[in-house]
């Protein structure tokens, strides 16, 4: 099924251009993040099945998205270049090609300019600063953390912790393990959107700072966010996570399934957190082929089009 769905994507692959067409009427480019997981797809594929010719579509990949960048991979959205970032060097453990390597650590410089003392810290979600929010710190910390994994700098290390630590002090409830989606430059939190992608990411940051260190701290409010995701009913509905849209819950369900990696067992889930989790996250995988998901009106994360001041929703799913 995962090759199936790999090749699918040559159907919109224009090879002229270098980039994956929008959809299959469209004659343009699917916008820059969305490439960020093109080149995800390719490097799973390539992860299963190494060729010559996978390589070189995904350079070929990071080709078009320069020539419709302006020429760069520097982007006005913090978030979307650490996405960017992420796949980058995932293809550069997959492949060992520094080149992958080199938009990784040009990205990461840029990315960490985003960071000022306004707020009491954290990142910017886009250059002229109209707030900070979960998507633009969380998958930063998540970038550090694996930064230090491969390459030791204990400067990657001190980011991660120091990008978790502003985030938990400002955008998270630690009694119910809720994430705030964003705080505004006047220092207005956003407290009642509640998305999993934001789950998603605190959660995955916390694993990896949790591999990283060993401290329990980061274990527990992984589960606490895990735990407020699964059973607060505020995110899922007969037993399913509610459709937001846009695919953003498949983030959440990767690093929910990560809990359960033997480096994170070690004694510290209970029996119950244990079942739970399992009962939970494989049957997510079936139920919406026999269901369909459940749908709500809650505002989306949007990537595309005209975006609000502050943060990227829309009122309806896109």
């Amino acid at each position: 099924m995962a090759d199936t769905a790999e090749r699918s994507l040559d159907l919109f692959w224009s090879a002229g251009n270098k980039y994956y067409l929008a959809s299959n009427t469209s004659s343009d480019w699917a916008q820059y993040w969305p490439r960020a997981h093109a080149l995800d797809v390719l490097t799973d594929a390539y992860l299963r099945n190494p060729s010559t010719a996978l390589k070189d579509r995904m350079t070929d990949l990071l080709t078009g998205v320069r020539i419709k960048n302006f020429g760069s991979l520097i982007n006005n959205y913090y978030d979307d270049m650490q996405w960017m970032a992420l796949a980058c060097l995932r293809a550069y453990s997959a492949t060992s090609d520094n080149r992958f390597k080199g938009v990784t650590d040009t990205l990461w410089a840029d990315i960490k300019n985003g960071w000022s003392s306004d707020l009491g810290g954290g990142i910017w979600w886009r250059k002229d600063n109209p707030s900070k929010n979960t998507p633009s710190n969380m998958p930063a910390a998540i970038l550090a953390a694996r930064l230090y994994k491969i390459g030791g700098n204990s400067a990657d290390l001190q980011w991660a912790q120091k990008i978790y630590d502003w985030e938990r002090s400002t955008l998270y409830e630690p009694a119910t393990g809720l994430v705030y989606d964003n705080i505004d430059n006047n220092g207005n939190k956003n407290t009642s959107w509640k998305f999993t992608y934001n789950q998603g990411t605190f959660l995955g940051a916390a694993l990896e700072l949790y591999e990283n260190t060993g401290s329990s701290l980061y274990l527990s409010d992984a589960l606490q966010a895990a735990d407020y995701t699964l059973n607060s009913g505020m995110l899922t509905s007969n037993g399913l996570l509610k459709d937001e849209g846009g695919g953003d819950e498949g983030t959440l369900q990767g690093n929910l399934r990560s809990l359960f990696h033997p480096t994170h067992r070690g004694g510290q889930l209970r029996p119950f957190q244990k079942k739970r989790l399992r009962k939970f996250s494989p049957g997510q995988r079936r139920k919406p082929l026999e269901q369909g998901h459940q749908q709500d009106q809650r505002p989306v994360r949007q990537r595309t089009g005209t975006r609000p001041p502050a943060v990227r929703r829309t009122l309806l799913p896109s």
